[in-house]
């Protein structure tokens, strides 16, 4: 019985591979250790055994020591990556000279202009201990549209390493960095000054340049918001972008039309494919001699690679592109385009080249909607609507994509944007036609026409197709009930969700119910899932203590960032000083009081009222956000402390224990992380 279900699945194993491959990376990010040689040397004479193992078993078994291996590989790929793009990381802060030239130009959450630098100088520090890259918001009143990518600027500035989570087991920014060779960010409120102009940068740095050069130009053609807009979508640079066109578009789930991945490089050279095919088809000689199939292919693959390298290629973008050059490939090769074979290379190549983006929640969402699209129209082949009039089916494969696509990366945009868009089906009926029907054509009629200097033509276009996506964004966000927020979920929900969704998708026969069973599961532990009692901030200037009415910040101002994060993982995101004026928290000048049953916990801000308290002031737990030289009588977190173990959570178990745990602690000793020294366990305090 065994044997004849692991042959039926032989017809789609191809499936299984980035699944073990991404089941093999997600072991090692999961990690609270980073292996050491020893343990490396055994994974790989475990795979060596399991090879041969592989070609000794019966045939029906192999694939299960494959799997095996696959994992194991997937271990060795994340680690690979993670020691090749190993780079300096700030290790105090620094405030002084920084030199650096520009290699991006984008605006930070809190809406600040921001450059990313590279070849970076800092005062008093050798080489070999400054960052690769730095990213430095710029305040005040300057315009960084005056200054072009690959100049060389210098300014005064403060600069910190890459902050860790703001809360216990939250996304790591510090992972996020470690990857981009971030190793620090920071802020100036100097003049920014030219110190170098570019010279001879080389083909990436001549595309940048270009990129931000068609950014301003399209952006001075059609002023306002559709003109970031577009520059959005032909460039990437979003740095023009409004937050509240931001927030309505995620509102309304269409902020995936601003960021340049499946949709608009499936739409571009989708269009590219059939004007070049369609063309070559009215010509009688070409269309019976040559093969106009294959050749529209190339003609696409062409035009996505510009594409690509225009937009800035960034991660999602690339990952875009594989995904329809796989699908171009086999359209050369004689096969069929959209199948779950050419989704699986897709994602081969990527795990193997990018192990990190797993982890991310662009790669989770686009595979999860190119998965579940392919998955629903190949069972939908089984069904005759041919005869319908084109016209409605049309209108049944547009109903049926965007609600499959929505409904596949729901759980996903939940769990990594604590929201969920009620409305975001209408929406997307009212948009994505358009985007592929007119915006999307209207970019390719702009680089056509820009040669011969007539692209406002096509600009013309665009900004009637954006003008009416943004309407019918701002006005489904504005509807009563457009939006709900959830509780961030468990860390175990979305691995057990993402293995039930693919296991009822690649298994064949009727074990694949158990996926169904898994997806259960993983939205039970979810419905369980609680939030710590109290939080603390790294810098130990901000609290959030949960109450009945929501979580009840220490102050209205400062530390947004955090603050903004703890309340959408809370599922009720206010306004910070709504938070504030919560009931909760006993508040003494600049002494918060919190208590979580007979355990009381303090917070003092500043040299002075730390140096007014007499001992830990009756606390159990003092937290502060200067140094504290001398013991005292209670667990102490000051701001040196604070500095290893990262952001706190406390909270009050079924015994009466009070259990303190730690943001570094949770993580555990990564390379990301090694200035925070040694891990600890969470400490627990006993009545």
């Amino acid at each position: 019985m065994i044997e004849q279900t692991l042959l039926a699945q032989r017809g789609a194993l191809i499936g299984w591979v980035p699944v073990c491959l991404g089941i093999g990376i997600g072991l090692y990010f999961s990690a609270q250790q980073e292996p050491d040689f020893v343990l490396l040397a055994g994974l790989a004479m475990a795979a060596v055994f399991l090879a041969v193992l592989w070609r000794l078993v019966n045939v029906a078994y192999a694939p299960v020591f494959m799997a095996m291996i696959l994992v194991l590989t997937g271990i060795g790929l994340a680690k690979f990556r993670t020691d090749h793009v190993d780079a300096p990381v700030l290790g105090f802060r620094y405030y002084g000279p920084i030199q650096g030239r520009i290699v991006n130009i984008d605006r930070s959450a809190s809406d600040a202009p921001r450059l990313t630098l590279d070849h970076v100088v800092l005062e008093r520090m050798s080489s070999e201990r400054t960052p690769a890259r730095v990213r430095v918001s710029v305040h005040g009143d300057q315009l960084l549209t005056s200054y072009e990518p690959g100049e060389t600027l210098i300014m005064t500035g403060h600069l910190s390493p890459p902050a860790g989570p703001a809360e216990p087991g939250g996304f790591d920014f510090q992972r996020h960095a470690w990857f981009l060779k971030l190793g620090a960010v920071g802020y100036t409120r100097t003049p920014v000054l030219r110190w170098e102009t570019p010279q001879g940068a080389g083909w990436g740095m001549a595309i940048f340049t270009a990129r931000m050069r068609l950014s301003h130009a399209v952006q001075t053609a059609m002023p306002g918001e559709t003109g970031a807009f577009a520059a959005a979508i032909m460039t990437g640079d979003r740095s023009a972008m409004g937050q509240d066109t931001l927030a309505a578009l995620r509102a309304s789930n269409l902020a995936h039309l601003l960021a340049i991945s499946g949709l608009h490089m499936g739409l571009l050279t989708g269009f590219v494919f059939a004007l070049i095919r369609g063309g070559l088809a009215l010509i009688p000689v070409i269309a019976l001699g040559w093969p106009t199939k294959k050749i529209a292919a190339v003609c696409a693959l062409v035009v996505g690679a510009f594409y690509l390298a225009l937009s800035g290629g960034n991660v999602a973008t690339e990952r875009a592109y594989i995904m329809v050059g796989v699908m171009f490939v086999a359209v050369l090769l004689d096969r069929r385009a959209l199948t779950l074979r050419a989704v699986a290379m897709a994602a081969i190549i990527i795990l193997v080249w990018q192990p990190e983006s797993l982890m991310g929640p662009g790669f989770q969402m686009s595979f999860a909607a190119t998965t579940a699209l392919v998955a629903v129209f190949g069972w939908l082949r089984r069904f005759d609507t041919y005869k319908l009039p084109k016209w409605v089916q049309g209108v049944m494969s547009v109903v049926i994509s965007s609600a499959v696509a929505g409904f596949a990366t729901a759980p996903f945009a939940a769990a990594h944007f604590n929201q969920i868009s009620h409305y975001g089906l209408i929406a997307n009926l009212l948009s994505v036609p358009l985007m592929g029907m007119l915006v999307m054509p209207a970019a390719v009629l702009t680089a056509c026409l820009a040669p011969i200097g007539g692209w406002k033509i096509g600009l013309w276009f665009m900004d009637l197709g954006l003008r009416w996506i943004l309407y019918v964004a701002e006005n489904v966000a504005g509807l009563s009930g457009a939006l709900s927020h959830v509780v961030a979920p468990h860390v175990a929900v979305l691995p057990i969700l993402t293995i039930g969704l693919l296991w009822a998708v690649l298994w064949q026969g009727r074990g694949r119910y158990a996926g169904g069973v898994a997806v259960v599961v993983a939205l039970l532990i979810w419905q369980q899932s609680t939030r710590p009692d109290l939080l603390v901030a790294d810098n130990g200037s901000l609290l959030g203590l949960s109450s009945d009415q929501g979580r009840v910040l220490s102050k209205p101002t400062g530390s947004s960032f955090v603050a903004g994060i703890w309340l959408e993982n809370d599922g009720a995101p206010v306004a910070q000083d709504i938070a504030a004026s919560r009931k909760g928290l006993q508040r003494a000048g600049r002494v918060v009081t919190a208590h979580l049953g007979p355990w009381q916990i303090t917070q003092v801000s500043g040299k002075t009222a730390l140096a007014d308290l007499t001992g830990c002031g009756g606390a159990d737990v003092l937290i502060s956000n200067q140094e504290v030289p001398e013991a005292r009588p209670c667990l102490v977190f000051d701001i040196k402390a604070l500095r290893n173990t990262g952001s706190l959570a406390l909270s009050q178990d079924a015994t009466g224990q009070l259990v303190v745990t730690t943001a570094h602690g949770v993580a555990g000793n990564r390379p990301w992380n090694r200035r925070q020294g040694p891990a600890q366990p969470p400490i627990v305090l006993k009545p």
